[in-house]
């Protein structure tokens, strides 16, 4: 009895149809239609540390997602499995259901995704069914850019090197059209849940372990495409000189579209090579060539996930460092979490986290290394924390950034490299305007006081509601140089 023709294509950080690396190539080479699915793992998703407000971007996304695909003839399924264990029956099913003989997805790189992966593919080929694993999330397949002596890079200039040179070589990948409509299966979409049970929004909620903003993060792939080009034409030229000011919005704000695939990191390459052709030139100094950078950051984090398999699994990448010994201190790690610091460039950056769900890059850099450094708290609670307010929340990026602060991580800052979170806010919020927008009680203090209010006159500062620094931070410099020391031998 011949195989069935028809192909199930299994969306997951890829929610898109132009320049879907598996939808594309299911819909040239299916003749009986293409069924798609995704997967709701709840138990799964709160195990990682997803947050509600993440989860309400992907479930407004794949409404959007089903409209797309049912003009094209393509059903999107909805299957929910509390955790990753029962994804390959659910799938197996699913295809038998349907009459699909082949599975395609493109593929993800955390630990518990890639070994999920594994059993899907296991049990698909044990059933005498075809399945394809594309490359999609990333520019280069992680295992194409390694050093000469054939090992994963952990410093990131020499991996950008490799990775330009390696797309100069083999060309830029292309960006795919969205497929053709294709035979018409007979089969119905599934209604898409407004929200899960485990994530359910609380509009009471100010903390943003609750928290959705659908203003602030609409969903699709046609929003994500708009702000890409409005980035590309209106603010890119200027990135490399503005990207470090939290107060201009002069980033690109696209990470949310980026972590749940609404964009692709080709369409994406695509722009920056459209507003400056030789950003591909590792020394270039422009607002493109920096902004690529930037995803090359992303992506050499992805690769570090592959080929250091331990930052999946809450350790170091560079195992000493698991020995520092950091406080349990829940009172400085609640006012930290809060943005009841006393330093207002933190207390801005975690309101705004809290807020929105999402952080300028350069305060998250700020914020984390006051958690590691300053508090001398264990990197992997701001970690997870991070990850369970974040609407970009992905664990490579989230990963790498937290290790880079805690410098236990690939080219990270050495132990003794400690942000001063005075000098920091001075240098990337100077007028304040950033520190006014998320901390209401400082909205009237002069541009002059508002990295240090403690300096004002006593009576100016017995108005503000407003803490005192929790910690001194040139005591804690030294305590946080002294505990590395000692971790380190």
């Amino acid at each position: 009895m011949s195989q069935p023709k028809r192909t199930l294509v299994w969306f997951r950080a890829d929610l898109r149809t132009t320049d879907n690396t598996a939808l594309h190539h299911a819909c040239r080479t299916g003749d009986d239609g293409v069924v798609g699915v995704f997967i709701v793992c709840p138990d799964q998703w709160r195990e990682h540390d997803w947050a509600t407000i993440k989860v309400d971007l992907i479930l407004r996304t794949l409404r959007e997602l089903s409209t797309s695909l049912a003009e094209l003839n393509i059903p999107l399924k909805i299957v929910e499995t509390p955790r990753f264990a029962g994804v390959p029956d659910a799938l197996l099913r699913l295809a038998k259901k349907t009459k699909c003989g082949s599975l395609r997805f493109n593929r993800e790189y955390a630990w518990n995704e890639a070994r999920r992966d594994e059993a899907v593919t296991a049990a698909f080929e044990d059933a005498g069914l075809a399945f394809h694993a594309h490359t999609d999330l990333v520019l280069a397949e992680p295992g194409e850019v390694l050093t000469k002596a054939g090992d994963y890079y952990s410093v990131f200039t020499p991996f950008k090197r490799a990775l330009y040179a390696l797309l100069d070589e083999t060309g830029v990948p292309p960006v795919l059209p969205a497929p053709s409509r294709q035979t018409d299966t007979g089969i119905e979409p599934d209604p898409i849940p407004d929200s899960l049970p485990a994530f359910e929004p609380d509009p009471n909620d100010t903390t943003g372990e609750r928290l959705a903003r659908p203003d602030l993060w609409p969903a699709g792939e046609t929003r994500a495409l708009e702000r890409l080009s409005g980035f590309a034409h209106e603010r890119i030229g200027s990135y490399h000189e503005r990207r470090d000011l939290p107060g201009v919005g002069g980033t690109s704000v696209l990470s949310p579209y980026l972590t749940i695939g609404c964009l692709s990191p080709r369409q994406c390459l695509r722009a920056v090579l459209d507003a400056d052709l030789r950003a591909l030139d590792p020394r270039r100094v422009s607002g493109p060539a920096v902004w690529l950078g930037e995803l090359a950051w992303r992506e050499f984090y992805t690769h570090l996930v592959v080929g250091f398999p331990r930052v999946s699994k809450h350790r170091a990448m560079k195992p000493h460092y698991d020995a520092v010994e950091w406080r349990d201190d829940d009172e400085a790690f609640g006012a930290w979490c809060a943005g009841r610091t006393g330093y207002p460039i933190v207390d801005a950056a975690m309101r705004q986290l809290n807020t929105t769900g999402w952080m300028h890059n350069r305060c998250r850099m700020i914020a984390a290394m006051f958690l590691c450094k300053d508090l001398l708290i264990d990197w992997r609670r701001g970690e997870r924390y991070f990850m369970s307010r974040l609407v970009d929340g992905d664990l490579a990026n989230n990963n790498g950034g937290w290790q880079w602060s805690a410098s236990s991580g690939a080219d990270a800052a050495p132990y003794f490299r400690i942000f001063n979170p005075v000098s920091q806010s001075k240098k990337c919020a100077p007028e304040g305007e950033y520190i006014r927008r998320f901390v209401p009680e400082l909205a009237d203090v002069d541009s002059n006081a508002i990295h240090e209010p403690w300096t004002l006159p006593p009576p100016e500062r017995a108005k503000l509601e407003y803490p005192e620094p929790i910690v001194d931070h040139a005591e804690a410099r030294l305590h946080a140089i002294d505990a590395y020391k000692t971790a380190l031998g």
